[in-house]
């Protein structure tokens, strides 16, 4: 069942440079690309699809990648559809994840979506898209409907994932509702009659769902567009549930002071991912820091460059002026007592350890009250998980400096 959402008469644009920056910057993978960059160059005007799950209420500076990309297309005429996955969140989404994810309520869902179309109005002009909720149209399903779609895959298809296959092997459980998520989200581009899929590359076997339920109905299959994944600012994946993430409606100084935060080897993924930097100036960062160049100087410019794409220029120089008058001029004691830790422990661990604080209670009153620091950003600690950055002096209460040492 198709249902059609945008009819208006728009121009599309076929220059091709701009259809090769689309194809090629910050994209990972496209399947098919001849398929693709044939129709982009018929000017045809195409359904894009993206969509997020609401398993959260921010939206990080990974995410906003595939959403960058969205605005590419829209940028170039195309009709682009942004899907909300309230129901599909229900279910789960168990890409790249090595245990079952728990089943959202109704109540945290409504309570994440509060500001998600605002946060997405940040990037994609939303008078020029289709906003729609999956929950339109997967809780009509009945269950006659239910096993139809569930034809579309075997049980060999689903136990070959990867991530299935890796708990299979380790014994972990994996729930028989697990397997209908990539059913479900393949799904939402019949409903919506996609041309295109964007998601970001742990999205892969979902995306192509798409494709294999699309011919399940007889319809043409969609092209996928993979987008390159962004590491958060500790070097892991960007994650809201590891505390490493930098979210495009943090307040300008907040963004500006994570971003100040960032693992020196990773500017140069950040110039090119996150923000409008030519892919050519992106590449010189590197060599300017080999060069001897201080990555802080690189770094308050990276800052300032994001700030700006999400608060505006004035904002993200206000939040510069911030950084450097609060942090950079702010003295921190010539001897402060060194802690060496193993890496990816946390810091509740390490002060624990080193009876710097009594209790995990004392530290989540700390981390509450916005008493614990990292002095290299300025950025509060928030995260009573927050993993231990090496080469860091934290701030604990009003007094205390604490240096970390990661051992190697």
């Amino acid at each position: 069942m198709i249902r059609l959402f945008g009819t208006r008469t728009v121009s599309v644009s076929t220059d091709g440079q701009k259809i090769q920056e689309l194809l090629t910057r910050n994209v990972e993978d496209v399947f098919v690309k001849e398929s693709l960059e044939k129709k982009l160059l018929s000017g045809k005007r195409l359904r894009v699809k993206l969509g997020f799950d609401p398993t959260g209420a921010k939206i990080h500076l990974g995410r906003a990648i595939t959403l960058r990309k969205l605005k590419a297309f829209q940028d170039l005429g195309h009709e682009i559809i942004f899907i909300i996955g309230d129901f599909t969140a229900k279910i789960g989404d168990p890409s790249d994840k090595l245990e079952k994810r728990p089943m959202l309520t109704a109540e945290e869902i409504t309570k994440n979506l509060a500001t998600y179309k605002k946060q997405v109005g940040k990037i994609i002009d939303l008078k020029r898209a289709t906003f729609q909720y999956n929950s339109s149209w997967l809780s009509k399903l009945k269950f006659d409907e239910i096993c139809r779609l569930a034809e579309s895959f075997s049980i060999q298809q689903m136990s070959a994932r990867r991530n299935f296959k890796e708990r299979f092997e380790k014994g972990i459980e994996v729930s028989l509702r697990e397997f209908f998520y990539p059913l479900m989200q393949g799904y939402d581009s019949v409903a919506v009659g996609a041309d295109i899929e964007i998601g970001g590359f742990d999205q892969l076997f979902n995306l192509k769902a798409g494709r294999i339920i699309q011919k399940h109905y007889g319809m043409p299959e969609q092209d996928i567009l993979t987008t390159n994944m962004l590491l958060g600012t500790d070097g892991r994946k960007m994650s809201t549930s590891w505390g490493n993430v930098i979210n495009i409606d943090d307040e300008p100084s907040d963004m500006f002071g994570k971003v100040m935060s960032l693992r020196d080897d990773l500017l140069q993924t950040y110039f090119l991912l996150c923000t409008d930097m030519s892919a050519e100036e992106a590449g010189k960062m590197g060599a300017r820091i080999e060069a001897g160049e201080n990555p802080r100087d690189l770094k308050l410019d990276l800052a300032e460059q994001i700030v700006a794409l999400y608060w505006g220029a004035m904002a993200a120089v206000k939040a510069r002026k911030t950084f450097i008058d609060t942090f950079s001029l702010k003295k921190i004691p010539e001897e402060v007592e060194t802690i060496s830790v193993n890496p990816n422990t946390t810091l509740v661990d390490t002060f624990l350890g080193a009876e710097i604080i009594k209790s995990k209670t004392e530290w989540r009153r700390l981390v509450d009250e916005g008493a614990v620091f990292d002095t290299s950003s300025g950025v509060k600690i928030s995260n009573y998980d927050e993993v231990a950055r090496g080469d860091v002096t934290y701030k604990i209460g009003k007094k205390r400096f604490v240096k970390i040492s990661v051992q190697s």
